[in-house]
């Protein structure tokens, strides 16, 4: 017995492996957070990017140069997709809605997610107005989370991706003859 208390006392004073296995406790949480906090810092980075080119590439319908040049829809995502650093892929993921308004109060800007949460874009059109016009500049992307079993939460969409936004709401400038 005693032979077996004093192997016993040697090895529950034994503190080599310690760290080890303090680590392998909180090495779970630690890295959940930090990937967590990650996807949630790109979200917001893909989001300012997006609101930039938006901002951008809204201008010129803002000033005239789209319509008088004969914009399309086409013609706008390549502007949309030429402001963004290259940071996102403009695919089948960009989603664009311009529309001319009759007033400022008349801009929807609600997220088009269905009750199922898939994106809803059926009332998307491409009208960037004459001069004086109000026209509302809707952007959506369907950015796939870089960790999506870690950031399902963030996930807004039915198919696990989470939808970025960005609008414009403007007056057109009283451009043309």
């Amino acid at each position: 017995a005693k032979r077996l208390r004093r192997k016993f006392a040697a090895w529950a004073t034994e503190r080599r492996g310690a760290t080890a296995v303090e680590f392998a406790l909180i090495a779970a949480p630690f890295f959940f957070i930090v990937f967590g906090l990650m996807e949630v810092c790109l979200l917001f980075i893909m989001s300012t990017v997006l609101e930039h080119a938006v901002s951008e590439a809204s201008r010129e319908i803002r000033t005239g140069q789209a319509q008088e040049a004969g914009f399309s829809e086409v013609d706008f995502r390549t502007s949309v997709c030429s402001e963004m650093f290259g940071l996102m892929g403009c695919d089948s993921n960009l989603h664009i809605d311009v529309q001319k308004l009759s007033g400022f109060g008349a801009a929807n800007l609600n997220m088009p997610i269905d009750a199922d949460g898939n994106f809803d874009e059926s009332g998307f059109a491409f009208q960037p107005g004459s001069a004086n016009d109000i026209v509302a500049v809707r952007v959506y992307y369907e950015w796939t989370l870089v960790t999506p079993l870690l950031s399902k939460p963030l996930a807004n969409l039915a198919n696990g991706k989470h939808l970025l936004q960005a609008s414009a709401v403007f007056r057109n400038e009283p451009f043309g003859d």
